[in-house]
């Protein structure tokens, strides 16, 4: 009754011209497992009037026993990340809030409709000890189940589970599986922190008896080899931690954890390795082995003890799911009992068998990017020797998928003597909300965007990897190079705050950030130790302050963020840093790799210069003036040291006078005012004279296009986009390419499915649709809207979803005019600039422009 009450009591007189809605904790819907003693709540809000915002709100929190907090009204325009402010939150319980909202007039809104989120664990209730199977060989295989049976003899009002377990696990509650999450939990460095999910089992249990049972791979906790490895290494042999919470309907309560009376068996996955593949042989599996009633008087007593090592969390950021499934477009018979099953597209996931046949019959699958003349597949672009093997049980139609392993291709290679009914592919990504939209009168510049957002999408796992087979690392450069590319497509605001927690975790003693994180293997030379990728510790977290006023986020990456800057120095010479990978994969005689065109002092000194302004930055909204001062002295000596070095002011240059020494100034804010023009001009005539190409790498481009972008020479960006020659995106498209490639020329010695040079997808939207927010008002409470018609384009329509609600810009060229058509939230204000035009302050709502041209 309590419960329906706060559900329609406090209804304001309707009358308001805004409405709250989406309401989010800690900024996901109606959440499950939060750990936080204050989590952060927020909300967008809708309108049918222009220029509208909100005055004040005020929040109601409620629990099983009633309100827990009341913020009454609060004068304020805030509607993300406004901190719980209530009575002590308890373990495993729901809360249910609301909001309501008062206008620019004034006037309040109806209450919000109600969301709600569930506690994991406060303080000290975790009681699961960890259990392992009794065999400790680190090996790949075969991998353990686990079960134990409960008894529910009363009436059931609610269960939570926590699980963790060590690389992945499996979760099944009376023979299903709980969930559709996969490669779980999130890996980390594991001697840091271990993530566990939360689930709410209410319904997968029954009255009586119960069986819990879990299955555990490998993952990145023991990659302990047997086939294609980056790196071999481990924390220890897989393990698991599991606490159910019973609530009953009497108002007692039980916790079933994982003890010494669970019981352990090896299971039918008889190899899996993160890089080299699985194998599953049906005839070992254990038919209602996680059901109740089953007799495990054979199996094993568990090992108890034995923690990993790090923090247990609740997972935060998004879990991994199944998103698509592919069919097969064409399969050939290259070989006499060899067929290749092509799926149209590289994606990163794995094989789903359908087949049949004799108990005994195995059906090997060898999956790759792409295939040899004789139409065999070759791992030669994506590491190998990786397989998946299934063995038949006998028992008819039998359809299989591997759990703890994945891999990119896009061709199956299956040999088998079985009748294989379908071959399908599984697509595996982080399930992050999706943000942005993107489409255009230019066909090729959609393609382009596909392009790389299959490469986004299969690099966007439980880390941000470079490639999805040969070595899914989280190389660092990508995620603040790629910054903008990302968040305007995705929302990463739980994504985020992860990968910088690997970050931190990664950091040495010394302040060094290696160029992976969570570093599971060590690099030498400037394969560990390069700034353009360790500066990820800095400006991601600026990244999700200025994208989404996350200050919580910054502030606990702040420490981490100056001994970075103090190790720098360290290594520092004549005031500079000239070392690293640079420009990695730039255009350059010889094989690509490091840097052949652009002066290492000028990549690493310019980032260490963006460094110094993002903590200067940082050290203001922190409230530290002192540092924000010392910052800012820093940054001049640099900058003054920089010039001294690389510009040459009589012929207008920096350095070599390559695409990137010049962009890197430019996009930065270093070069001198009075040289901008002409550097810009610089840049295009380079491109130009190189047949509309770029020369820049992993590193530069990102910053030629914004030099380009900032100087309003589009026409540049578009003719290198549009260029059907390589090196460029469209030659990549003509040589087959369906997802990014790691080099331009798509060379086929390189991965055919990488992230690191998709930065175009930032011009798409900020340049040809002109949707740029404001760094100075983080949270998207300003944005400039800017469109810049280029080439032949007569169209643009884009979306971005805003931390505040959707901005939509829509123009095209028609009757010698520009159209254009604007969308801004409530608590959203704009700048709108027309080609040519002086700018237009705008509030939120519609509204429609016309420029003669």
């Amino acid at each position: 009754m309590k419960l329906l009450l706060f559900l329609i009591a406090g209804a304001a007189v309707a009358g308001a011209a805004i409405m709250p809605y989406a309401l989010e904790c800690e900024a996901r819907r109606n959440p499950m497992g939060i750990d936080s003693a204050q989590p952060r709540l927020g909300w967008k809000l809708k309108s049918a009037e222009q220029n509208q915002s909100q005055s004040a709100y005020q929040i109601v929190v409620a629990g099983d026993a009633g309100e827990v907090w009341d913020s009454g009204r609060v004068a304020s325009a805030e509607t993300t990340w406004i901190g719980y402010s209530g009575k002590p939150l308890a373990s495993f319980q729901r809360y249910r809030w609301k909001v309501r909202v008062w206008d620019a007039k004034g006037v309040p809104s109806e209450y919000s409709d109600a969301a709600e989120w569930t506690m994991s664990i406060a303080g000290s209730d975790w009681r699961a000890r960890w259990i392992s199977h009794p065999d400790h060989v680190l090996r790949s295989g075969p991998l353990p189940l686990f079960r134990k049976e409960v008894m529910l003899e009363k009436p059931l009002r609610r269960a939570i589970v926590l699980v963790a377990g060590v690389g992945f696990h499996e979760l099944r509650i009376n023979g299903s599986k709980v969930g559709d999450h996969v490669l779980a939990p999130a890996w980390t460095n594991y001697r840091a922190t271990v993530n566990y999910e939360t689930f709410d089992v209410t319904a997968e249990l029954k009255p009586g008896a119960n069986a819990l049972g879990v299955m555990l791979g490998n993952g990145f906790y023991n990659v302990a080899g047997g086939r294609y490895t980056k790196y071999t290494g481990s924390f220890g042999h897989p393990r698991l931690a599991l606490q159910l919470h019973l609530e009953f309907a009497d108002g007692t309560a039980r916790e079933v954890t994982t003890d010494a009376t669970w019981r352990a068996h090896e299971g039918p996955i008889t190899f899996s390795c993160i890089y080299g593949g699985e194998d599953y042989d049906a005839r070992l599996e254990l038919p209602g082995w996680d059901t109740p009633g089953y007799n495990d008087a054979q199996w094993s007593r568990v090992t108890t003890g034995e923690a990993p090592g790090g923090l247990l969390r609740a997972q935060a950021s998004p879990p991994v799911k199944v998103q698509r499934t592919l069919g097969t477009t064409r399969v050939t018979e290259p070989k006499p009992g060899v067929k290749v099953y092509d799926l149209g597209l590289n994606f990163a996931g794995w094989p789903k068998l359908t087949v049949h046949g004799p108990a005994g019959a195995a059906v090997k699958m060898i999956p790759g990017e792409l295939l040899t003349p004789e139409g065999l597949v070759t791992q030669r672009s994506s590491g190998g020797p990786t397989s998946f093997s299934y063995t038949l049980k006998g028992s008819g139609t039998e359809v299989w998928t591997p759990r703890f392993t994945y891999y990119g291709f896009r061709y199956v290679q299956v040999e088998t003597t079985a009748t294989v009914g379908k071959l399908e592919g599984e697509f595996v990504y982080l399930d992050a909300p999706r943000a942005g939209t993107f489409s255009s009168s230019n066909e090729l510049f959609d393609r382009i965007h596909t392009l790389i957002d299959t490469a986004v999408r299969s690099n966007l796992q439980h880390s941000l990897t470079d490639c999805p087979h040969r070595e899914k690392l989280g190389w660092l450069e990508v995620s603040h190079l790629m910054g903008a590319s990302l968040l305007y497509n995705w929302d990463l605001r739980t994504f985020l705050p992860k990968v910088i927690r690997d970050v931190r975790e990664a950091q040495t003693v010394d302040g060094l950030i290696p160029s992976i994180a969570p570093e599971y293997v060590t690099f030498g030379g400037a394969f560990r130790d390069s700034p353009e990728w360790g500066s990820a510790g800095v400006i991601l977290p600026w990244l999700a302050w200025q994208w989404y006023g996350d200050r919580q986020t910054l502030a606990f990456a702040y420490p981490m963020m100056k001994r970075y800057n103090e190790y720098l120095g360290t290594r520092a010479k004549d005031g500079l840093l000239t070392y690293g990978l640079g420009d990695w994969y730039d255009i350059g005689p010889g094989a690509p790799g490091n840097s052949k065109l652009t002066p290492l002092g000028i990549t690493a000194s310019a980032t260490w210069w963006a460094d110094l302004k993002v903590l200067e930055g940082a050290a203001q909204v922190l409230g530290k003036s002192t540092e924000t001062a010392a910052w800012a002295a820093q940054a001049g000596t640099l900058r003054q040291r920089f010039q001294e070095a690389f510009y040459q002011p009589a012929g207008v240059t920096y350095g070599t006078g390559s695409q990137t020494s010049l962009a890197m100034p430019l996009a930065l804010g270093m070069a001198p005012v009075e040289a901008r023009g002409a550097l810009a001009e610089k840049l295009v005539a380079d491109i130009r004279a190189r047949g509309n190409h770029t020369s820049a790498g992993d590193v530069g481009y990102s910053y030629v296009l914004s030099a380009l972008t900032q100087a309003g020479r589009g026409d540049a960006i578009f003719d290198m986009a549009a260029n059907p020659e390589a090196p460029s995106y469209a030659a990549q498209l003509s040589r087959g390419a369906t997802s990014l490639t790691e080099a331009w020329d798509a060379n086929p010695a390189s991965s055919q499915n990488h992230l690191m040079l998709g930065h175009i997808v930032q011009w798409f939207y900020a340049g040809l649709a002109g949707i740029r927010p404001d760094g100075g008002a983080p949270a998207a409470r300003h944005v400039v809207i800017q469109p810049e018609p280029a080439g032949d384009v007569r169209w643009v329509k884009a979306a971005w979803e805003s931390v505040r609600g959707p901005v939509k810009v829509d123009w095209r060229l028609e009757g010698g005019a520009m159209r254009l058509s604007v969308e801004i939230p409530p608590g959203m204000t704009a700048d709108v600039r027309l080609p040519g035009a002086a700018a237009r302050a705008v509030g939120s709502g519609r509204h429609d422009f016309t420029q003669r041209r």
